[in-house]
């Protein structure tokens, strides 16, 4: 076995369970009817999820970088997923932390669009993955 295969599966699995919590974090929170509570609890899972997920990526390309002395080489498709795929984990990140950081001062439907928001960023970079994973 090598360590570099070692490395990415390691990394692979923070990465899957970063897209879990960013996903089923907000929708947990988006449908189910929960008290206010219970969603800043899902809050704080999202956010470390896109944290998981920002950290795990960056990992990826660490990986590649120590071990071939280059990073992973893609183009087109692959890169505009990528892209997006960051975009959703700064997004999703920055809107999480206003939710914590605001969310008292909220009515419900400012909560229920933040969610909405939030599960969007994540099947967003989910769908963004496949292309990414394919493409290459």
């Amino acid at each position: 076995m090598d360590l570099h295969d070692l490395g990415y599966a390691l990394t692979q699995v923070v990465h899957n369970f970063g897209a879990v919590a960013v996903t089923a974090g907000a929708a947990g929170a988006r449908w189910l009817p929960l008290a206010s509570g219970s969603q800043r609890r899902l809050a704080w899972v999202v956010v470390g999820g896109w944290a998981a997920q920002a950290a795990s990526g960056a990992t990826f390309g660490a990986i590649s970088f120590a071990t071939f002395g280059r990073f992973p080489d893609i183009h087109g498709i692959a890169v505009a997923a990528l892209s997006l795929k960051i975009a959703c984990a700064v997004a999703g990140f920055s809107l999480g932390a206003l939710y914590l950081a605001r969310e008292r001062g909220w009515e419900q439907p400012q909560r229920q669009r933040a969610w909405t928001a939030l599960l969007a960023f994540g099947v967003t970079a989910l769908c963004a993955a496949a292309f990414l994973r394919w493409f290459s």
